[in-house]
Protein backbone atom coordinates (compact mmCIF):
# COMPACT_ATOMS: atom_id res chain seq x y z
CA UNK A 1 0.00 0.00 0.00
CA UNK A 2 2.60 2.50 0.77
CA UNK A 3 4.67 1.72 -2.19
CA UNK A 4 1.97 2.67 -4.62
CA UNK A 5 1.37 5.99 -2.86
CA UNK A 6 4.85 6.52 -3.13
CA UNK A 7 4.79 5.62 -6.86
CA UNK A 8 1.78 7.95 -7.88
CA UNK A 9 3.94 10.48 -6.35
CA UNK A 10 7.52 9.87 -8.62
CA UNK A 11 7.40 11.89 -12.42
CA UNK A 12 8.56 9.33 -14.59
CA UNK A 13 9.45 12.06 -17.31
CA UNK A 14 11.38 15.17 -16.97
CA UNK A 15 11.46 17.64 -19.78
CA UNK A 16 15.41 18.58 -20.59
CA UNK A 17 15.43 22.02 -21.64
CA UNK A 18 19.01 22.88 -23.90
CA UNK A 19 20.09 26.39 -23.59
CA UNK A 20 23.66 28.05 -25.07
CA UNK A 21 24.52 29.71 -22.41
CA UNK A 22 21.80 31.12 -20.64
CA UNK A 23 20.64 28.05 -18.31
CA UNK A 24 20.54 29.66 -15.09
CA UNK A 25 19.10 33.19 -16.42
CA UNK A 26 15.81 31.35 -18.22
CA UNK A 27 15.39 28.75 -14.80
CA UNK A 28 15.25 32.27 -12.60
CA UNK A 29 13.01 33.85 -14.97
CA UNK A 30 10.32 30.87 -15.57
CA UNK A 31 10.54 30.26 -11.52
CA UNK A 32 9.39 34.06 -11.19
CA UNK A 33 6.76 33.24 -13.49
CA UNK A 34 5.28 30.47 -11.98
CA UNK A 35 3.99 29.95 -8.40
CA UNK A 36 5.28 27.01 -6.41
CA UNK A 37 8.09 26.64 -7.89
CA UNK A 38 11.89 26.29 -6.84
CA UNK A 39 15.47 25.85 -8.30
CA UNK A 40 16.89 22.51 -7.21
CA UNK A 41 20.66 20.95 -7.92
CA UNK A 42 22.89 22.63 -9.90
CA UNK A 43 26.37 21.29 -11.34
CA UNK A 44 28.95 22.73 -13.13
CA UNK A 45 31.51 22.27 -15.79
CA UNK A 46 34.52 20.80 -14.83
CA UNK A 47 37.93 20.71 -17.19
CA UNK A 48 36.61 17.57 -18.87
CA UNK A 49 33.57 19.72 -20.01
CA UNK A 50 35.40 22.52 -21.16
CA UNK A 51 36.75 20.08 -24.07
CA UNK A 52 33.63 18.34 -24.65
CA UNK A 53 31.60 21.81 -24.59
CA UNK A 54 33.79 23.76 -25.18
CA UNK A 55 32.38 25.57 -21.63
CA UNK A 56 34.65 26.83 -19.26
CA UNK A 57 35.29 25.22 -16.05
CA UNK A 58 32.95 26.29 -13.05
CA UNK A 59 30.43 27.82 -14.75
CA UNK A 60 26.60 26.79 -14.88
CA UNK A 61 26.57 22.93 -16.40
CA UNK A 62 22.67 21.65 -15.29
CA UNK A 63 19.92 23.38 -13.06
CA UNK A 64 17.04 20.90 -11.80
CA UNK A 65 13.90 22.93 -11.30
CA UNK A 66 10.39 22.61 -10.79
CA UNK A 67 7.20 24.61 -11.91
CA UNK A 68 4.16 24.06 -10.39
CA UNK A 69 5.64 20.70 -9.10
CA UNK A 70 6.64 19.55 -12.79
CA UNK A 71 10.11 18.89 -12.36
CA UNK A 72 13.00 20.03 -15.43
CA UNK A 73 16.29 20.21 -16.36
CA UNK A 74 18.28 22.83 -17.89
CA UNK A 75 21.33 22.62 -19.70
CA UNK A 76 24.21 25.25 -20.77
CA UNK A 77 25.38 22.70 -24.03
CA UNK A 78 26.50 25.41 -26.26
CA UNK A 79 24.95 26.45 -29.58
CA UNK A 80 24.61 23.59 -31.67
CA UNK A 81 21.08 22.73 -30.83
CA UNK A 82 17.77 25.81 -31.17
CA UNK A 83 14.50 25.26 -29.62
CA UNK A 84 12.47 24.81 -32.12
CA UNK A 85 7.90 25.23 -32.75
CA UNK A 86 7.97 21.18 -32.93
CA UNK A 87 7.50 21.55 -29.07
CA UNK A 88 6.23 23.13 -26.42
CA UNK A 89 5.16 23.74 -23.05
CA UNK A 90 1.07 24.05 -22.39
CA UNK A 91 -0.04 26.18 -19.63
CA UNK A 92 -3.51 25.32 -18.96
CA UNK A 93 -5.30 28.27 -16.97
CA UNK A 94 -8.91 28.74 -15.00
CA UNK A 95 -9.70 32.10 -16.45
CA UNK A 96 -8.84 35.23 -18.86
CA UNK A 97 -6.69 36.86 -16.47
CA UNK A 98 -4.60 34.18 -15.89
CA UNK A 99 -4.47 33.68 -19.81
CA UNK A 100 -3.55 37.48 -20.06
CA UNK A 101 -1.10 36.92 -17.08
CA UNK A 102 0.80 34.37 -18.52
CA UNK A 103 0.71 35.59 -21.94
CA UNK A 104 2.46 38.94 -20.84
CA UNK A 105 4.93 37.52 -19.01
CA UNK A 106 6.27 34.89 -20.93
CA UNK A 107 6.22 36.80 -24.35
CA UNK A 108 8.67 39.31 -22.62
CA UNK A 109 11.50 40.01 -24.98
CA UNK A 110 10.07 37.04 -26.91
CA UNK A 111 7.26 36.75 -29.50
CA UNK A 112 3.45 37.17 -28.84
CA UNK A 113 2.50 36.63 -32.50
CA UNK A 114 4.98 33.06 -32.88
CA UNK A 115 2.09 31.28 -34.42
CA UNK A 116 -1.80 31.37 -33.87
CA UNK A 117 -4.26 28.97 -30.87
CA UNK A 118 -1.98 30.71 -27.73
CA UNK A 119 1.25 30.10 -28.83
CA UNK A 120 3.98 32.15 -27.86
CA UNK A 121 7.33 32.11 -28.34
CA UNK A 122 9.53 33.28 -24.72
CA UNK A 123 12.97 34.94 -25.35
CA UNK A 124 15.22 32.12 -24.67
CA UNK A 125 12.91 31.02 -28.24
CA UNK A 126 11.07 28.05 -25.92
CA UNK A 127 7.96 27.81 -27.09
CA UNK A 128 4.78 27.84 -24.44
CA UNK A 129 0.68 27.79 -25.24
CA UNK A 130 -1.10 29.54 -23.31
CA UNK A 131 -4.67 27.92 -22.96
CA UNK A 132 -7.82 27.54 -20.96
CA UNK A 133 -7.96 25.07 -18.68
CA UNK A 134 -10.48 23.32 -20.25
CA UNK A 135 -9.22 23.17 -23.96
CA UNK A 136 -10.06 19.58 -24.83
CA UNK A 137 -14.05 20.53 -23.98
CA UNK A 138 -13.80 23.73 -25.80
CA UNK A 139 -12.13 21.88 -28.85
CA UNK A 140 -14.82 19.56 -28.85
CA UNK A 141 -17.58 22.55 -29.34
CA UNK A 142 -15.10 24.47 -32.04
CA UNK A 143 -15.91 20.78 -33.79
CA UNK A 144 -19.55 22.09 -33.83
CA UNK A 145 -19.40 25.35 -35.43
CA UNK A 146 -17.81 26.88 -38.25
CA UNK A 147 -17.46 30.43 -37.01
CA UNK A 148 -15.69 29.13 -33.17
CA UNK A 149 -13.14 27.41 -35.23
CA UNK A 150 -12.57 29.92 -37.74
CA UNK A 151 -11.86 32.84 -34.44
CA UNK A 152 -10.24 30.38 -32.42
CA UNK A 153 -7.65 29.49 -35.80
CA UNK A 154 -7.03 33.48 -36.08
CA UNK A 155 -6.36 34.19 -32.23
CA UNK A 156 -2.88 34.61 -31.26
CA UNK A 157 -3.77 34.62 -27.51
CA UNK A 158 -6.91 32.98 -26.44
CA UNK A 159 -9.69 35.43 -25.96
CA UNK A 160 -12.35 33.44 -24.11
CA UNK A 161 -15.68 35.60 -24.45
CA UNK A 162 -14.77 35.56 -27.93
CA UNK A 163 -14.59 32.33 -28.26
CA UNK A 164 -17.70 31.95 -26.76
CA UNK A 165 -19.63 34.78 -28.66
CA UNK A 166 -18.68 32.96 -31.80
Amino acid sequence: MALAATEAKVQNIITHLWFDKQAEEAVNFYVSVFKNSKVGDITHYTEAGEKVHKMPAGCVMTIEFELNGQKFLALNGGPIFRFTEAISLMVPCDSQEEIDEYWEKLSAGGEKSAQQCGWLKDRYGLSWQIVPADIGEIMKDLNKSERAMAAFMNMKKIDIAALKAA
